[in-house]
């Protein structure tokens, strides 16, 4: 019997699994792995949770207690043959669904990946919990199904509102992803998680997710901003969303069936954030200037089509992505997961400055090991 958890080899993902792995040693997964062999499967869960494991401990966690599923989210069945979707459907004790498309750019991938992979994975577990009844269903979703929003605190009970209009695909299949997961499954006991702005680990600097980052790094090496400095961002580090997922997912009895994983009223306003970054050796001094909002919003979206060599043009394209959750002044209440787990998040200014240099260093890259030469290749899934 295992927990069937989706996107292992994403960011929030690989925390969720090592989380699992190293605090729940009498759990096994079951892992749903983009590959076309057992050996290449385990390569890419390598490259995603040696941020958390030496190769040693990975290869004596995984290969002791995950199966691996050769599958894909935009397949029908996930990919899986008759045979392996039988013996998952039999065996799994609980759905942990993290896997999903950030593209917010793209409303095709989020259309294939979030609904239809979401509705292939619902589908899975009703017929799971048909056959012996599911512990859990656990979803990953967002803070961005709240819509259009300005200057609010939003909590979890007024966050999903069908006459506001979305941001972008993501945050709109998401929402209807967790309209799925009510409407299918009525009868399984469902959590919904919904982090806001996931930007690091306040534990050490490394990161392997470097979208949000480079817009970070961006605002930040500007002298001029155009942000009011006593508007709040919520971002919250990914250690704390990580263990709000796999404690409450594992816990018996949660309190609430969701949870904002987010900063909530602590949430730092820019003026903190830049001025702790200064004291900390940033050389760069920030000017507030909100009124050239609008002309920054212009700016980026022509640096968006500026030529490769430049080097902007990436960092834009992130930028124009993020500036209406940048812009929007809206945070998003954190009582509940507090309450459970009996702490807050970090603040961001404990990590910032650090983060910050080593992705700036690093050229926005991960040192990725390879693997290594004389470790036998996984042969069975």
């Amino acid at each position: 019997m295992a927990i069937f958890l989706t996107g292992a080899t994403g960011y929030i993902g690989s925390y969720v699994a090592a989380g699992l792995l190293e605090r729940y040693p009498s759990e096994r997964l079951a892992l749903l792995v983009r590959a076309k062999t057992p050996a290449e499967a385990e390569q890419r869960l390598w490259r995603a949770m040696q941020l958390h494991l030496d190769f040693d401990r990975f290869l004596e966690l995984v290969r002791s207690r995950c199966d691996i599923y050769l599958g894909d989210l935009t397949e029908p069945d996930l990919g899986l043959d008759a045979s392996a979707r039988d013996h998952l459907v039999r065996t799994m004790t609980s759905t942990l669904h993290v896997a999903a498309s950030l593209n917010r750019k793209s409303a095709k991938a989020c259309f294939n990946v979030n609904l239809r992979g979401t509705l292939s994975v619902i589908k899975l577990a009703r017929d799971a919990h048909d056959h012996h009844g599911l512990r859990r269903f656990s979803d990953v979703s967002t803070v961005a199904v709240c819509g259009h929003r300005q200057d609010e605190v939003v909590d979890e009970a007024g966050i999903i509102d069908w006459d506001r209009s979305d941001y972008d695909p993501y945050a709109r299949t998401k929402k209807f992803c967790e309209h799925m997961v009510h409407e299918l499954l009525p009868d399984v006991e469902t959590v919904v998680f919904r982090p806001s702005i996931v930007l690091g680990d306040s534990r050490f600097p490394e990161t392997t997710q470097f979208d949000m980052v480079r817009a970070f790094v961006m605002l930040a090496r500007l002298p001029v901003l155009p942000l009011r400095p006593d508007w709040r961002v919520d971002i919250v580090p990914a250690d704390y969303v990580s263990k709000a997922i796999v404690e409450l997912h594992q816990r018996e009895r949660p309190r609430y069936d969701s949870y904002n994983l987010s900063s909530g009223t602590a949430s730092l306003t820019y003026r903190e954030i830049v001025e702790h970054m200064h004291k900390s050796g940033l050389g760069v001094r920030h000017l507030f200037m909100p009124r050239l909002e609008g002309a920054f919003t212009r700016t980026v979206d022509a640096l968006v089509d500026s030529p490769r060599g430049w080097g902007v043009a990436l960092p834009a394209s992130l930028m124009k992505v993020f500036i209406p959750y940048l812009t929007f002044n809206t945070v998003f209440d954190n009582r509940r997961v507090v309450e459970e787990l009996g702490e807050a998040p970090r603040t961001f200014i404990d990590y910032a400055y650090p983060l910050f240099r080593f992705a700036s260093e690093g050229g926005f890259q991960y040192p990725y090991k390879p693997w290594p030469a004389a470790a036998p290749p996984r042969k069975v899934a």
